[in-house]
């Protein structure tokens, strides 16, 4: 199959050379990339339309974490736990290079935890059989001490370890994407569905849609089409049926980053029983440390979710709980904030932490596909179910789902390019990183540093330019380089010289430079802690 460069200038060329598409998904988050990269591989003409960037919203603000959900284990959902345990072992295997082990420890201030916890995690490691990725273990006082020397020691009798995945969620989304446009399939970032079409007898048989870059609308035709918005669900719904209930109950998940002194070494923590119910994890990632998240039912949808007051101290407080130099609101370098699109229950309790985090699939008298809830970790099991319901929708031809051993794009390990668990800066980019260190080479220019403390290079913008598809100051601080979600004041700090490159690659003028500027400087001030709102929890 010939190579198909990763571009929006050939995406768009698609757009006008396929009269009709067997399947078109909209939303480009986790669960549509997914969906897209199945139906492509099995050959059928596949289109996906994102109205901002590939995983702006909730797919770029997980806890970072490819995991079979070891509350969910502990509420008795064992299905949706050997599900996930069995698609993290995949994921492992098909994106080594943005997908690792991460060990977790936790912390046991009594006998009684040990045993506990200790069995929980024994039938944790049952489950994943031949998916493990480490069996669970003990540490002494001493170990645990040693590899985690910020935990208070006071009463600690020693420590459970266990193993999971971490990855780095918007890198692997933009991963999916490349992979399904090198299986024939068209994917396009900032182009919005302003509507449904339907034919004579009610069935929906495309869209209508719109390049928010140039406002050159399009109508577009598909034997089936998915609904796969996230925590939008309910707006493509209302296109197809305006007085039918809501589908999802949004839930808003709050984490923030911290310097590494406070959680060194590479071991995780995981706190099972927070003051609410909760669980609560920090995790070293990308050279910090990450800590969340919350669970806060909510009433409005934004692309952009702010923290709230209450949500920041929470976490602070309860993770403080557990370390000798309690964290505080000087030291978050950042804060995000995604919406989860739970399935709404039939009668709103406001308790969200009790509404099921399995996938739902529905099909609409029109034919409307919608697939939504569900968990990064299950995103191929979940299009998987979504194709199968498009075959039978569209009456396509009968071909069997291959991603469960599609590798990602950047698997295929290069020599001297090490993986996903290694410091490096060109490790994420995996079989990419040599053409990266081609262009390195071949303009030595670009070598310049984007700021003192991270190895981000004025290449790696160009790169995301060129061959990622970022259109924005904000695509790649926040998602091709993940500056804003590590610390947002150098993420300020980088956008000027950041801004120039695009401008440049993008044959844009310097208001256009200015005016990204002054929107990522506007954007950048809601991911520290002090610009975040200041009203109270309440639930619904």
């Amino acid at each position: 199959m010939a190579v198909i460069p990763f571009t929006r200038q050939t995406m768009l060329r698609q757009l006008s050379e396929v009269p009709e598409w067997d399947v078109l998904v909209i939303g480009g988050g986790s669960t549509g990339l997914g969906t897209a990269l199945d139906a492509a591989s099995r050959g059928y003409k596949t289109l996906l339309l994102e109205q901002s960037d590939f995983a702006k919203g909730t797919s770029s603000r997980s806890t970072k974490l490819v995991h079979g959900g070891v509350r969910y284990l502990a509420q008795g959902n064992i299905r949706l736990v050997f599900e996930a345990l069995r698609e993290r072992g995949i994921l492992l295997r098909n994106a080594p290079h943005v997908v690792s082990v991460q060990p977790f420890v936790i912390l046991c201030y009594s006998w009684w935890q040990r045993f506990f916890y200790g069995t929980g995690l024994t039938l944790y490691d049952l489950l994943a059989g031949r998916y493990s990725l480490g069996r669970t273990g003990w540490w002494s006082r001493k170990t645990v001490l040693e590899r985690m020397p910020n935990v208070k020691s006071e009463n600690l009798k020693g420590g459970i370890v266990y193993y999971d995945g971490q990855f780095d969620d918007a890198r692997l989304a933009l991963n999916i994407a490349q992979t399904c446009a090198e299986q024939g399939g068209t994917v396009l970032n900032y182009v919005r569905v302003t509507g449904l079409t339907k034919d004579a007898n009610g069935k929906v048989n495309g869209v209508e849609a719109l390049d928010l870059e140039t406002a050159q609308p399009y109508s577009l035709r598909a034997r089936a089409v998915v609904n796969a918005t996230g925590v939008y669900v309910d707006d493509i719904l209302q296109f197809d049926q305006p007085a039918r209930k809501p589908l999802v109950m949004p839930s808003q998940g709050v984490h923030v980053v911290l310097d590494r002194s406070f959680l060194p070494g590479n071991v995780a923590l995981m706190i099972p029983r927070t003051p609410d119910g909760r669980v609560l994890f920090a995790i070293p990632w990308q050279g910090h440390v990450l800590v969340g998240t919350t669970d806060t039912p909510l009433h409005q949808l934004s692309l952009e979710p702010v923290a709230l007051d209450a949500e920041i101290d929470f976490i602070l407080q309860t993770a403080g709980a557990y370390l000798q130099q309690p964290p505080t609101r000087q030291d978050v370098l950042s804060v995000f904030a995604g919406l989860r699109p739970l399935a709404a229950p039939d009668s709103l309790t406001g308790n969200t932490k009790e509404i099921s985090r399995s996938h739902k699939l529905l099909v609409a008298p029109s034919g409307l596909i919608t697939i939504t809830g569900g968990k990064w970790t299950t995103y191929r099991q979940m299009a998987e179910d979504t194709v199968n319901a498009a075959i039978r929708v569209a009456g396509l031809p009968a071909i069997p789902c291959l991603t469960e051993r599609l590798p990602i794009h950047g698997a295929i390990p290069v020599a001297g390019i090490p993986m996903a668990n290694s410091p490096t800066e060109l490790a994420r980019y995996g079989s990419d990183a040599a053409a990266l260190q081609a262009l390195l080479q071949s303009e030595p220019g670009l070598a310049q540093k984007l700021h003192p403390d991270f190895g981000y290079t004025l290449a790696q913008v160009v790169w995301a330019v060129r061959h990622e598809m970022a259109r924005t100051v904000e695509d790649v601080l926040a998602r091709r380089l993940r500056v804003l979600f590590l610390d947002a004041r150098a993420a300020l700090a980088m956008a000027p010289a950041v801004a120039g490159v695009l401008a440049r690659e993008l044959n844009c003028d310097e208001v256009w430079q200015r005016e990204q500027e002054a929107a990522f400087e506007m954007l950048a001030r809601h991911y520290l802690p002090q610009a975040t709102e200041k009203p109270a929890l309440r639930a619904l």
